[in-house]
């Protein structure tokens, strides 16, 4: 499937983008740490476009490794008037031949927790996010993608109750974590992959394109080195790709931080840390987050300005000083060790001045989609096993 990122449709500044993307991160990581529910799910930043249907219907979806559930809005509930605004027509099931309900006794339906039966005996559910609530019912329909095509279950949306904007004007989601609703699951693949392309790149080039790979074209290159590590075993109630993030260098310096800041808490109750395609930028739990901002205030001493007022945003300096931004490294057991450029976790605001872009977190750290950028992550499910290499998104 092709991939764009969400606001590369959208006429925004540099700082628009970069202060949504913060925004987008504090409302999901709410989600994360206080909603029970199946799926957790609020803002993803990169597009995927397929067909739904004979004869087929243009769906635009978020990509999401931090869930699992694939869904869309239908026409439905715009009879309800109860739906979020998006760029296509709604799906409607009645001008599709391939498109059958599912039974609320079908092994798929009771995988989705929140599920309960329609008078006629199919299949209903519902969805709860940090930004609201997705209802509707489950069915099953001829998905056409880039290349290739499959039935798949999915939630067919009639009332959609979220934040505004959430949507980023898209159809739907497509889940690719670990739960048995997800895209990945239901074809039985192996391994998928996919590599988002830069911020501003796609801001000054609306259009940029990169790829989701899922199955056998899922591969990295031999252009680059290749790290790889083990998935850490997390809660089976969270669709999560947890990895043993250990420690973390600044420039030459590796920070202070005790390796179990980044454990996973007993019992399932939290911690740990997870790479998430639906979370624009990344966060940190606090006992890794202050050391970093102290060392890099360290560092960039007396180039540091005060930041926008009500951004978020943590530590800033003048443009004419971003040469003197260190790299990052995410250290991993098992010898990976992820390169983060400036540029991937540091952004021009607007001329003068240049922003971090992560934040602090009390509960957990996410490796979010803003860190990952030009990195092509191939996650291998077989294996139980991430690797990664740098790569130039636009061409693959």
């Amino acid at each position: 499937m092709e991939l764009i990122h969400v606001d590369g449709k959208g006429n925004y500044t540099v700082a628009e983008r970069v202060q949504r993307a913060m925004a987008s991160s504090r409302r999901r990581l709410t989600s994360f740490v206080d909603v029970s529910a199946p799926i957790h799910w609020n803002t993803s930043q990169y597009i995927a476009e397929y067909l739904i249907g004979n004869p087929p219907q243009r769906v635009e979806a978020l990509i999401d490794t931090g869930s699992d559930l694939i869904w869309t809005q239908c026409s439905t509930c715009s009879l309800k008037g109860s739906c979020v605004m998006q760029g296509l027509p709604y799906y409607n099931t009645s001008k599709s031949d391939s498109f059958h309900p599912v039974p609320c006794n079908d092994t798929l339906c009771l995988a989705n927790r929140a599920h309960s039966c329609h008078r006629d005996g199919s299949c209903a559910f519902g969805a709860f996010y940090g930004v609201g609530d997705a209802r509707g019912s489950i069915g099953t329909e001829v998905f056409a993608f880039e290349h290739g095509s499959v039935t798949l279950t999915f939630g067919c949306v009639d009332t959609l109750k979220f934040t505004p904007g959430s949507l980023d004007g898209s159809s739907g989601l497509i889940g690719l974590g670990r739960g048995p609703l997800s895209l990945v699951s239901q074809i039985g693949a192996s391994k998928f992959s996919y590599c988002h392309t830069p911020y501003l790149r796609s801001n000054a080039t609306p259009g940029a394109r990169s790829h989701l790979f899922v199955g056998a074209s899922a591969s990295l290159s031999a252009d680059s080195p290749v790290m790889s590590m083990s998935f850490v075993q997390g809660p089976k109630k969270y669709p999560f790709y947890y990895v043993p993030l250990i420690g973390i260098s600044v420039g030459q310096t590796r920070l202070s931080i005790p390796p179990m800041v980044f454990d996973l808490k007993p019992n399932g109750t939290g911690g740990g840390v997870f790479v998430d395609s639906g979370n624009p930028t990344s966060v940190l739990v606090d006992g890794a987050y202050r050391p970093l901002r102290v060392e890099l205030r360290r560092q960039l001493n007396g180039s540091l300005l005060p930041p926008p007022a009500g951004s978020g945003i943590d530590l800033c300096v003048a443009v004419a000083q971003e040469k003197a931004v260190p790299s990052m490294v995410f250290h991993f057991s098992g010898g990976a060790n992820m390169v983060l450029p400036p540029e991937n976790y540091w952004v021009p605001l607007d001329d003068s001045m240049s922003c971090m872009v992560m934040h602090e977190s009390s509960s957990v750290s996410i490796i979010g989609n803003f860190q990952l950028q030009n990195m092509h992550l191939l996650y291998d499910l077989t294996k139980e096993e991430l690797s990664f290499q740098t790569a130039d998104c636009s061409s693959l």
